[in-house]
């Protein structure tokens, strides 16, 4: 008898919403459980699980940015093992490396990483290295100094990754595990091009990286050197089909199937989740558009690979969809559930990112 995926949500609190929940999917259905409040925080926006299971961490968008960590009980249940400053402002994204020794932190608001060392009992260690980027984009309003968006490891375990909106770049970092440590990667970094604000990464298992940038409304795609670490640009694509408005639209999260043949990117303001094929080159080609619940700013896929879960932030629910497994397209299915402002999906055994 198959067992219920169980899912974390990170959320922004307010009246509807008081911290962290945790719903459970119904494999053969797709109905989502109703979700059920496991650890009250802070505007826990996104969450990232240790690759052991037994810890979830949670960045908290709050004055005084913060990272938490919790321990994971047998019946899912969270008990906090406190926080640590993210030593930057606007701490919007977070990841842990593959031995579960580093938590890497990417600070919105004043454009820095940082990383943390975790204890034996999955607590956070003062903070470990902390670096400040500098630069700027061409759009005055919203590129006028860094804003690094989300941080990232890499599948060996060798290098981080992080999105900077602000600058136009994805910043490339040695991680030293042992100590806990970023260094910057030879070449430092790669560009997308100007204007298009890189948001969130996705690694595909044959060597390939894509970026979604946030306000071209595109993809990046990347052949990415394991040995360096360096990226080289090869593809930028549109989200949106030919012809789509794009005023008030951004896209959002982004993931590679665990097969690596398909990706997919949510986009705000038309509440959709795009399919892209994937080939053998690691090119990308438009494959449909898909409706989600009001903002999809975060979503996550089942560590099979048949499910994907998408929080809408705006209208308060949860929906989960069917993954094709032919030809990658999304069918609704079950009935969404509701839970405030939902911002970030975790199942409890991650895919590959």
């Amino acid at each position: 008898m198959s067992q219920p995926h169980t899912i974390y949500l990170g959320t922004y609190s307010g009246p509807q919403s008081q911290g962290i929940y945790r719903c459970t999917l119904d494999e053969r259905s797709g109905q989502l459980s109703v979700p059920v409040l496991v650890a009250e925080a802070k505007n826990p926006t996104f969450l990232a699980l240790s690759p052991n299971g037994r810890t979830l961490d949670a960045v908290s968008e709050a004055e005084g940015s913060a990272v938490g960590a919790w321990s994971i009980g047998a019946d899912g249940t969270l008990s906090a093992l406190g926080y640590q400053s993210t030593g930057g402002g606007g701490g919007c994204h977070l990841s842990v490396d593959a031995t579960g020794k580093t938590v890497l932190v990417a600070n919105y608001g004043s454009g820095s990483v940082a990383a943390f060392p975790t204890r034996a009992d999955g607590s956070l260690g003062e903070r470990s290295a902390f670096i400040q980027h500098t630069g700027s984009g061409p759009d005055l309003k919203r590129q006028s100094k860094p804003h690094a968006h989300a941080i990232y490891v890499d599948e060996a375990n060798r290098f981080a990754y992080s999105c900077d909106l602000g600058t136009d770049q994805v910043l490339i970092y040695r991680l030293d595990t042992d100590k806990s440590s970023l260094t910057p990667a030879d070449p430092p970094f790669e560009s997308v091009p100007p204007g298009a604000g890189p948001r969130h990464l996705a690694f595909h298992p044959a060597g390939y990286a894509y970026v979604n940038n946030e306000m071209g409304l595109s993809v990046t795609a990347f052949k990415r050197d394991p040995a360096t670490g360096a990226l080289t640009a090869m593809q930028t694509i549109p989200t949106l089909p030919d012809g789509a408005p794009t005023e008030g639209v951004s896209t959002a999260e982004i993931w590679v199937h665990p097969t690596g043949r398909w990706l997919y990117v949510s986009n705000r303001g038309r509440d959709t989740i795009t399919t892209f094929d994937i080939n053998a080159q690691g090119r990308l080609t438009w494959t449909e558009e898909t409706s989600t619940p009001r903002v999809p700013r975060g979503f996550g896929l089942s560590p099979d690979g048949r499910w994907l879960v998408v929080g809408g932030q705006k209208d308060n629910r949860v929906a989960a969809f069917r993954i094709d497994q032919k030809t990658g397209k999304l069918t609704p299915s079950g009935q969404p559930v509701e839970v405030g402002a939902p911002v970030c999906v975790v199942f409890a055994a991650p895919p590959s990112r």
